[in-house]
């Protein structure tokens, strides 16, 4: 199955249940892909999740309608609107990512490029010399037509938006959309605003950031960009994270070289000694990434999870459960692995991943390997 493709506008009553849905106690992206495929549609699939919950041992609360309803009224307050993924406005890069957010809130970005996205990232504790280049870098890339994105984080990031207000960039937030992190670049992104750019979160209003959400953030960074270039970064940063999810996405990786000296420069240095490609300037981007229309599939051709009829919506049994949770461990694996050594057919192996996803009791690696979760 292609990623959804963008349709007309879809129904109040679609939209508030995708939402309710994606808000769900332990329904991810990856999740509700899943249940969308095997049910057919996001209204069809919250009718069971209760029986499906259950089955696991653990029924989920299913967000009310009100709340959904409540979520939409309060984003408009905002100027933000909710975008599925099958619908025009969504980000079109976005959609071609494994566990793609089926839901984001979006403000802004009308005139805004995405189909020539360039993010740049980088150290919170950057240097001068690291916040000229990205000043130089976001400047030249936005005067030939990009749109630039980034985290809004201190640092690489605020310079880069900062740099190209005039030309578009986009930030990628980790909470909600009313939970700016840091409070000091709240101005900053009134100012993206203000300037035509867009904020995007796949966060609800009055969520507050949590040390496992940036990652999260960062792999929509990634998601939105044709490629991603690495200022500075430490050794172990969250900027080596955007650009091992970059990888994952089949977006180009760009490095700006540093000193050996300078900590904040090892990262982006291991980058370039693992294959990412140095650059000293946005022609050196720009000559990389050329005039390539990402809108095409086969840009970011993936195997995607098979539709569901229903005569596969049998419910498997107690010892095909136990098969499984026999075949599992705390060691990401792939789906189609765990068939094999499982002997269980794909329609089994689906039903039981969602009923234990929904229990809490597995986790998903980039939407396509799957774990034991460990408390």
């Amino acid at each position: 199955m292609q990623p959804a493709v963008a349709t007309a506008a879809l129904s109040n009553n679609q939209r508030i249940a995708a939402l309710r849905l994606i808000r769900t106690d332990n329904v991810g992206s990856a999740t509700f892909r899943q249940l969308v495929n095997r049910f057919g549609s996001a209204e069809t699939a919250l009718e069971a999740l209760p029986e499906l919950s259950a089955r696991a041992g653990k029924p989920v609360r299913v967000v009310s309608r009100a709340a959904a309803e409540d979520e939409i009224a309060g984003a408009a307050k905002y100027g933000a609107r909710i975008v599925l993924s099958a619908e025009p406005d969504y980000p079109e890069l976005l959609r071609y990512i494994p566990a793609a957010p089926p839901v984001i809130t979006l403000v802004g970005g009308d005139r805004l490029n995405w189909r020539r996205t360039v993010g740049i990232v980088g150290a919170r504790n950057a240097s001068s010399a690291g916040i000229k280049m990205t000043r130089l870098l976001a400047t030249d890339l936005g005067a030939v037509g990009y749109t630039v994105v980034s985290g809004l984080a201190r640092g690489i990031d605020t310079a880069a938006h900062r740099a190209s207000l005039d030309s578009g960039t986009v930030a990628v937030l980790a909470g909600g959309l009313d939970r700016i992190y840091p409070d000091e670049n709240i101005p900053l992104a009134h100012d993206i605003l203000d300037r035509g750019g867009a904020l995007i979160t796949e966060m609800p209003l009055g969520w507050e950031p949590r040390a496992r959400d940036f990652p999260r953030r960062n792999r929509l960074v990634s998601g939105l960009s044709l490629g991603i270039v690495v200022v500075e970064a430490a050794k172990r940063s969250g900027s080596l994270i955007t650009a091992r999810l970059a990888l994952e996405q089949n977006r180009d990786v760009f490095a700006v070289p540093g000193s050996p000296l300078d900590p904040r420069a090892e990262g982006g240095n291991a980058l370039i000694q693992q294959g990412a490609k140095l650059i000293t300037s946005a022609a050196d981007v720009i000559e990389s990434l050329g005039s390539a229309d990402p809108a095409a599939a086969a840009l970011f051709d993936r195997d995607w999870e098979p539709e569901f009829g229903p005569e596969d919506l049998q419910p498997p049994s107690s010892d095909d459960r136990s098969r499984l949770l026999a075949t599992l461990s705390a060691t990401p694996v792939e789906v189609d692995e765990l068939v094999r050594q499982s002997g269980l057919s794909a329609s089994a192996m689906q039903m039981l991943l969602l009923e234990l996803d929904l229990a809490g009791q597995i986790e998903w690696s980039g939407g396509q390997l799957v774990a034991l979760r460990y408390r």
